[in-house]
């Protein structure tokens, strides 16, 4: 076999300067056509039935490793085997050679790699020996008893020498100069005609000798000269040696050279001169070939082509009478080269010679597989190797191939002697039988052999490509398919002057004026798409000077397939072609972005005022509109001067309707009318000619008369395909008059080549499919289709009993004759067919996808996306001549989501979910697709939130699913986090009368939000870093934004354009924060922009600076305001200097010293307008209320103050110190403190928002929590509300809804307050200490009450409020509940830990401290809760606890034990036979039994053990650290068992961990979010769960867990083992970058009394160190 690698155009490659700015410009020159493929395609070239096993072990075996090789990087592949699972007659049709050759090109054309394989075997030495065995076996029949002698002592039988003898004859034939073609029996000149019965016998002896003779290109190889060594025998015959040692007697075939099925007519008359001489032979090939007038030149036609009967006597006469006739003529110099090897070369030298010896690549990564059988030509005539060798018609072996072959062969081992790879087998009487152990061996080496050089030149391939890749090579692969392809539609072009005229004096008019985009419509097939192509190239002569032309053919390509990728192309082009800077990542991320850049864009260009630019949109009918179907938001209402837009549509499609809503202008709309009946006959007629076709008078006749004034070009392209096949002497049927039945025409007639079924399926597979399929996939999808394989298999059985698969011949016969009616388009880099003719897919759906059709193509078409077939999967099936079922892999390719860590499956991700909606497989949809995390996680990465909410779109409205609907509510709220992912939110302003949200983030790009419609509606791109301040005004339309970057900025809302830049000269580049406020007076029309170190006022119409006041270095401004009811400027500096100017001139109008500050500096300050004051916040905590008359102290406050708000109308103000919010009220002094307790968070509050009429105020703190309190019910806690999971740095309120933001979070959230104010569901409990406590099965829980730690919360879960609470009178540090024994058990920074009985509120225990003022750290009960310990820094108490009545009594402490640490206990738990438990802050371990004073050291950790937990059989222990790394411990042996580490990439850590019921189980609440459950038994990771929430503590349950979270919610899990088949899947799949590891403890030594133990007294302990922990420690008993 050969193999050799052919480079794919899978990018442009190096282009010139030149080339490059001509194609952005819209100039196609004479590029050749494009090629866009990542695809491996290796056409398969063997003979017929030759390497049958070879062939089906690479299917098995060498195939699906490559495939899985190739789809890791990024690539499709496709074995092209034309002669798999057909007979051998059809497989040596003549139609086959031709469509051989072209797959074979197709291959070389589209391959990245390897293209071609050739199976052949390997000459083996000729032996003397060898030929008389040969010949003696065959001739034993016959053998008579006189014997002769040859040489020294050989005998030969009279028969053998009757053969030499012949022979002889035949050798001196052959050094004359005669061809081995005519040295066969069936070539036999009369007057050998007596030897007739000896010939079939003499045919088998020239099989023997005739192949070796050297045959190499030509028959000057053929003659034997006389110096050459020979072997003599004693009737002076003389044998002929062979030339070369890799020659010898073969068991491969070489094919029948097959008969032209045309020849033109001089070639014909040349062939015909030679054959005038043999009336017989001339008569016999004019029987066959009949001349065809209409072909240009004439050419002779063969008239049985396409039979597929075997080749008769007759047919094998005419093969020779021709080759003959070659022969002569070529001898004479009538024929060339070339055109004698039509009649002398099979089917396989073609491929050979196409694909291996005649490529420009020469034997660049060429391979030759060569099969040497040993001892093949002892056994060359037995009837079992004749089965695998050319043989004649009587079954005879064909010596004449064998004899082309032998030289076919020579000539590539000569041209390629590198790249040869030899396999040696020995002889077998079924030759290769893959039940042989030597021959399965070669089997499998060969595939190995296979999959390595395939894999190896496919990655030098790829680093070619990677080496010669030019930056932007997608963009001009995409210029150059579109003007490609418009320079192939425009090629023939008849008619339509006039509308080109007037399209050109359109365009000319509007060039300098705004003006609409211009529409062509009509029905489909009326030539739009030529005359948009047509207009290109017209376009820079019709406007007369420079202009750059952009075409696209929507849907034809990637690029053109939606908007969003459309206007990202056009965006590149035309900022390539004009030098403007790219378009900037964040843009490209969003189709409302990209389409607001687009419109920048044009108008840019516009205002460049030397350029025109054109844009060709052709066919929007073709862009997929899954979403927002009724707007084309991306087309400009109005052109700018200079630019024009023209696009073309369906008149019956609702997109022309939809354009007609959006483009008012009636004269923006140009009808495409049908061609005039004479256009049309010269339409036809360009047609013939351009294919070198005529048509006789009379088939012109009955054309016209089917097409009367027929002048649609659409039926005039139908018309021509059928009468290009028109030879003269064809007496035509009338044509269909319409198009449509004449769709219907070319439908039936490919049903009566191919076959109703087979054209129905493929057909429908074509157009169910989303956006087309690709040559491999529709091959696939057809080996899935039990019909197909049924009515194929009907007449013969598949080649294979292991795997079943479409002939892939038929495929290619059907493709050829539907021509024209397929478009091959670009995806992905896949080239996809699609039907080309929407009147074709109308007649398909119609035909073939009506009732239960459709959805039985889309089902197959949703098991071969989903997979469900690959990786070995068989599927039964009963074909017809087998009569029973079977079960056969279909070696389809497998669909994962991710081929590899980077490459997504994007051709599942986007067919899949349309198969199953079409196939009503809805579950399947909701379960695998819209409800699979695996599928959403890699749908959003790959392809983004558009692509993933299009799917949401598309399936939603179909579905009646609310879990579907949640999810896709929830990724639509998600989605403008997604938008600005990585960028923090740093201002934020509404728009009220437009509903409206603007936002700015930190690299400057600004988002505008439809809040009703919840989706961005503008990008506003042009600010170069962070903004820092937004105002909206003018009612909401227009909005003005200022930047790092040193600009202002003025947007209209409204359209997203920007009106007006202002720069910001001589702004300061300090590092310092700075506070910077943007205050627009509108009746003055002025802007004002404060900073701490200038003033700057611009006139808002015309940019230009009023005046600017600059700050002093020394001391500068802390807080700048504008008080507009007094006309003046108001700052106030770090020192405490407060300066007044005139807002309107910027007169300095006084300045004066805070007299009663000292050595306090402002902090924050906020304008009360109506009273042109401003009230200001010092570090100390002082706030004064700073005016042109007045300094006033308003509070001191206990902290500095953080921030000041007010109300809008300036009643209310909020001071933000610490982690608390004090309130006041407005009154005729100023302010005064409203109520006497302040607000309270958690951490420290960040900012505050007043409510819609002062009945409320909202604080967000750094914890990321949002509160809601009532100032009318003075200062009640209404709501917590989780924020964007960053610190809240701004509230802004618009009306009733509240926006809330954090400079760390890309995330935006919008709250309605009034919903605060509602009955709302249960409420999740506002525990943020991580502290909670759960009792009566999960009923009721326990926290530190939220804004006062001394008490405790019992919190009715069922009911979602606050039942009671306890009073504890310190803070409280842990929480414990006895279950059985109802008691709560409450750690108090104290030191003291009071009991509660939980059903009464007496009886409250108090356990005192050893020590005064030690804080309590932890606490444990035992699982019996017989025991508790609590434990302090480095003490522990040990207490019983007994049944009692009413409660339970407490009593002891029974032993108490210090660690005499300096490290402190950090979490502990006691077992019931008084042995503890505890782990220390630095990460070491013990174990301590009080019974004997002894503790036990076990392995440290590498950091603070934050949770220790014991079995219920008290025989196991876990400890997890903040290391991430798990322990278990054997607490018999007091030695560890396994260590388990969990790392993701988000955080690492353990929280907390509990034993399953059974012990059989350790579930962990992880610090990432996530729970993990393993296995007690061997530490195997069982399964993670994500839970968006850190767990503070994990109850088992009887069958699994529950787990208090920090949202407030309590997760209730029931955990069933994974079963054994899901236990081979990776727990972690939905983790990137997240790892479990176990390591096995290996058994040590018996510890020994002396390592184990250590005596109570410090003199004992301090010589008896742990070698696991970093110091000893030493226990003391009180």
């Amino acid at each position: 076999m050969g193999l050799r690698p052919l480079m794919g155009s899978m990018s442009v490659g190096p282009l010139s300067p030149g080339t490059r700015q001509r194609l952005l410009q819209g100039q196609a020159g004479s590029l050749p056509a494009p090629f866009s493929s990542s695809s491996v395609a290796i056409f398969i070239s063997s003979a017929i039935s030759d390497m049958d096993a070879e062939r089906e072990a690479l299917q098995c075996t060498a195939y699906p490793e490559v495939q899985s090789f190739c789809q890791k990087h990024g690539l499709t592949f496709e074995a092209v085997d034309l002669r798999w699972g057909i007979p051998d007659t059809q497989a040596a049709d003549r139609l086959t050679t031709e469509l051989c050759l072209e797959e074979l090109d197709r291959c070389q054309r589209t391959s990245v790699g390897p293209a071609f394989v050739d199976g052949i075997e390997r000459d083996v030495p000729f032996r003397a020996n060898d030929l008389e065995a040969s010949l003696g076996n065959m001739m034993r029949p016959h053998r008579k008893k006189s014997k002769a002698n040859i040489g020294t002592g050989q005998e030969l039988s009279a028969d053998l020498l009757l053969a030499f003898m012949l022979l002889r004859q035949l050798s001196f034939a052959v050094c004359i100069g005669l061809e081995p073609t005519f040295l066969l029996p069936r070539h036999l000149p009369e007057c050998w005609h007596p030897l007739y019965p000896y010939t079939q016998l003499l045919t088998r002896v020239l099989s023997v000798v005739v192949t070796m003779v050297p045959y190499q290109a030509g028959v000057q190889n053929l003659s034997v000269l006389p110096s050459q060594p020979s072997i003599q025998c004693q009737m002076g015959f003389e044998l002929m040696p062979h030339l070369s040692s890799c020659q010898a007697l073969l068991g491969d075939q070489y094919g029948p050279c097959l008969i032209p099925q045309r020849i033109e007519e001089k070639e014909w008359e040349a062939l015909r001169a030679q054959l005038t001489s043999r009336p017989r032979d001339l008569e016999l090939v004019a029987r066959h070939f009949q001349r065809d007038d209409n072909a240009i030149p004439p050419s002779y036609v063969l008239q049985s082509a396409g039979s597929v009967e075997a080749p008769g006597p007759e047919e094998a006469t005419l093969t020779s009478v021709l080759q003959g006739g070659a022969q002569e003529a070529r001898r004479l110099g009538l024929l060339s080269q070339e055109q004698w090897k039509r009649y002398h070369r099979s089917v396989i030298e073609w491929e050979i010679e196409q694909g291996l010896l005649s490529s420009a690549r020469g034997d660049q990564g060429a391979t030759v597989f060569l099969r040497d059988v040993q001892d093949l030509s002892k056994h060359i005539l037995d009837d079992c190797s004749l089965k695998m060798v050319d043989r004649l018609a009587d079954g005879c072996l064909d010596t004449d191939a064998q004899s082309l072959l032998s030289g076919l062969k020579g000539r590539i081992l000569d041209a390629q002697p590198g790249a040869l790879k030899s396999h040696r087998l020995p002889w077998s009487r079924d030759l290769v039988n893959p039940k042989n152990k030597a021959h399965a061996r070669y089997l499998k080496e060969l595939s190995e052999q296979f999959v390595a050089r395939t894999n190896h030149q496919v990655l030098e391939q790829l680093r070619e490509l990677e080496s010669g890749r030019q930056e932007l090579g997608w963009l001009y692969q995409e210029i150059r398919h579109h003007l490609w392809r418009g320079a192939e539609s425009t090629r023939i072009f008849c008619g339509r002057q006039e509308l080109l005229a007037q399209l050109g004096q359109r365009l000319r008019q509007d060039d300098c004026w705004p003006h609409t985009p211009l529409v062509l419509f009509g029905p489909p097939g009326i030539g739009k798409t030529s005359l948009m192509c047509k207009l290109a190239e017209q376009v820079p002569g019709l406007l007369g000077h420079k202009t750059v032309t952009v075409l696209r053919l929507l849907g034809t390509s990637t690029m053109s397939l939606d908007a969003r990728s459309l206007l990202k192309s056009l965006s590149f082009q035309l900022c390539l072609a004009y030098g403007l800077p790219l378009p900037p990542t964040q843009v490209l991320e969003v189709h409302a972005r990209v389409g607001h850049f687009f419109h920048t864009l044009l108008h840019t260009v516009s205002r460049r005022n030397f350029e025109s630019l054109v844009l060709l949109l052709d066919s929007v009918d073709d862009l997929d509109f899954t979403r927002h179907s009724q707007r084309i938001s991306w087309l400009p209402l109005k052109c700018p001067p200079r630019v024009h837009v023209i696009l073309s549509a369906c008149s019956d499609q609702q997109v022309l309707h939809t354009l007609r809503q959006t483009l008012k202008d009636p004269s923006a709309y140009w009808e495409v009318k049908a061609l005039s009946g004479c256009q049309g006959q010269e339409f036809i007629q360009l047609l013939l000619h351009a294919e070198r076709r005529t048509l006789s008078p009379g088939q012109r006749d009955i054309l016209w008369a089917s097409l009367p004034e027929c002048g649609h070009p659409g039926r005039l392209r139908l018309a021509f395909e059928e009468a290009r096949k028109w030879a003269s002497f064809t007496v035509p049927v009338p044509l269909a008059i319409t198009a449509e039945e004449a769709t219907h025409q070319l439908c039936i007639r490919l049903e009566e080549t191919h076959g109703q079924l087979l054209v129905a399926h493929v057909l429908g597979y074509i157009v169910s499919s989303r956006y087309g399929l690709s040559e491999a996939e529709l091959k696939d999808v057809l080996s899935l289709d039990d019909e197909v394989l049924q009515a194929v298999y009907q007449d013969w059985t598949p080649p294979s009993k292991e795997l079943l698969r479409f002939p892939p011949l038929l495929w290619v016969r059907l493709r050829r004759d539907l021509g024209h009616c397929l478009n091959r388009r670009p995806v992905d880099g896949c080239t996809l067919l699609t039907i080309a003719h929407r009147q074709l897919s109308k007649v398909i759906q119609v035909r073939y996808l009506s009732g239960p059709e459709r959805s039985k193509r889309h089902g197959v078409l949703a098991e071969f996306f989903s997979g469900a077939w690959s990786q070995g999967t068989k599927k039964l099936i009963t074909l017809p001549l087998v009569g029973k079922p079977i079960n056969l892999d279909r070696k389809v390719a497998p669909q994962p989501l991710w081929f590899s860590g980077t490459v997504a499956n994007r051709r599942k991700l986007v067919e899949l979910p349309f198969h199953l909606l079409h196939a009503g497989r809805m579950e399947e949809l909701k379960q695998e697709v819209l409800g699979n995390m695996s599928w959403i996680s890699c749908r959003g990465i790959s392809g983004g939130i558009e692509d993933l909410l299009d799917d949401f779109d598309m399936c939603a409205p179909h579905m009646d699913s609310p879990e579907v609907g949640l999810v896709r509510e929830a990724l639509q709220l998600c989605r403008p986090a997604v938008e600005l992912r990585g960028m923090g939110v740093t201002a934020i302003a509404w728009s009220l009368e437009e509903k409206l949200l603007v936002v700015g983030t930190q690299d400057g790009a600004m988002v505008v939000w439809d809040v009703e419609e919840q989706q961005v509606v503008h990008v506003l791109t042009g600010h170069t870093a962070e903004v820092k301040c937004i105002r909206v005004f003018a009612l909401g339309t227009l909005a003005i934004s200022a930047s790092k970057d040193c600009t202002l900025r003025l947007w209209s809302l409204l359209s997203g354009q920007e009106k007006l830049t202002i720069l910001d000269r001589g702004s300061p580049t300090s590092t310092e924060p700075q506070s910077w406020e943007l205050h627009v007076d509108e009746m003055n029309k002025v802007i004002y922009l404060t900073s701490s170190a200038k003033i700057s006022v611009w006139n808002l119409e015309t940019a230009k600076l009023v005046f600017c006041i600059p700050g002093d270095a020394s001391d500068p401004w802390a807080c700048v305001a504008v008080l507009a009811a007094r006309g003046v400027l108001l700052a106030v500096s770090k020192g405490g200097q407060v300066s007044l100017w005139d807002s309107a001139l910027g007169k300095l109008q006084e300045k004066h010293q805070l007299s009663s500050i000292k050595e306090e500096t402002p902090t924050c300050a906020v304008s009360v307008q109506t009273r042109a004051k401003l009230v200001t916040g010092f570090s100390s905590g002082s706030i004064f209320l700073v005016s042109s008359e007045e300094d006033r102290l308003l509070e001191k406050l206990p902290e500095a103050v953080g921030f000041l708000v007010v109300s809008e109308d300036d009643s209310v103000l909020a001071a933000g110190f610490g982690r608390s919010v004090r309130i006041f009220l407005a009154d005729s002094q100023g302010f005064h403190r409203f109520m006497a307790t302040d607000l309270e968070h958690e951490d420290v509050v960040e900012t505050a928002v007043v409510g819609p009429e002062n009945n409320m105020i909202i604080t967000g703190s750094r914890d990321a929590l949002i509160q809601v309190w009532s100032l009318s019910e003075q200062g009640t806690l209404l709501d917590v509300l989780e924020g964007v999971g960053a610190p809240t740095s701004l509230l802004v309120r618009g009306g009733t809804l509240v926006v809330s933001a954090s400079s760390k979070s890309s995330s935006v959230k919008v709250w309605d307050v009034r919903s605060t104010q509602k009955p709302r569901p249960p409420a999740p409990f506002l525990d943020r200490t991580g502290l909670a406590a759960v009792s009566h099965h999960g009923s009721y829980i326990y926290f530190p009450k939220v804004g006062d730690k001394n008490k405790v919360t019992i919190w009715d879960l069922a009911e979602g409020e606050e039942q009671d609470s306890l009073d504890t009178s310190n803070e409280v540090r842990c929480l414990e509940v006895a279950e059985q024994a109802k008691l709560l058990f409450t750690g108090l920074v104290s030191g003291i830990v009071l009991v509660f009985p939980l059903n009464s509120r007496q009886d409250v225990l108090c356990i005192p401290p050893p020590e005064a003022r030690k804080a309590v750290n932890c606490m444990s009960l035992s699982k019996s809760e017989d025991r508790l310990a609590i434990a302090y820094d480095n003490i522990v108490l040990v207490l019983d606890i007994s049944p009692g009545d009413p409660c339970p009594t407490i009593e002891g402490p029974t032993y108490t034990f210090y660690t005499q640490l300096p490290e402190t206990i950090a979490s502990v738990a006691v077992l019931a036979d008084y042995r503890v438990l505890y782990g220390m802050t630095d990460g070491g371990l013990f174990l301590y039994n009080c019974a004997s004073s002894k503790v036990f050291p076990l392995e440290a950790h590498g950091s603070r053990v934050s949770c220790v937990a014991v079995s219920h059989g008290e025989q196991l222990a876990m400890s997890g650290a903040e290391d991430a790394l798990l322990c278990l411990w054997d607490l018999q042996a007091c030695r560890g068992m396994f260590e388990m580490s969990y790392e993701s990439s988000y955080c690492r850590g353990v929280r907390c961990a509990c034993f399953s019921k059974d012990d059989k189980y350790v579930f962990a609440g992880m610090r990432d979010r996530s729970i993990i459950a393993w296995s007690a038994l061997d530490g195997t990771l069982l399964a993670v769960q994500f839970v968006h929430a850190v767990i503070s503590r994990i109850i088992p349950t009887s069958n699994g867990f529950m787990a208090p979270t920090s949202h407030g919610y309590l997760i209730r899990e029931h955990f069933q083992c994974p079963s054994a088949r899901a236990s081979q899947q990776d727990p972690l799949k939905n983790f990137k970058r997240a790892v479990w590891l176990v390591k096995t403890t290996q058994r040590k030594e018996q510890l020994t009394a002396a390592e184990a133990s250590q005596d109570t007294g410090p003199v004992a302990a301090e010589g008896k160190k742990s070698k696991s922990n970093k110091r000893s420690q030493v226990c003391l008993i009180l």
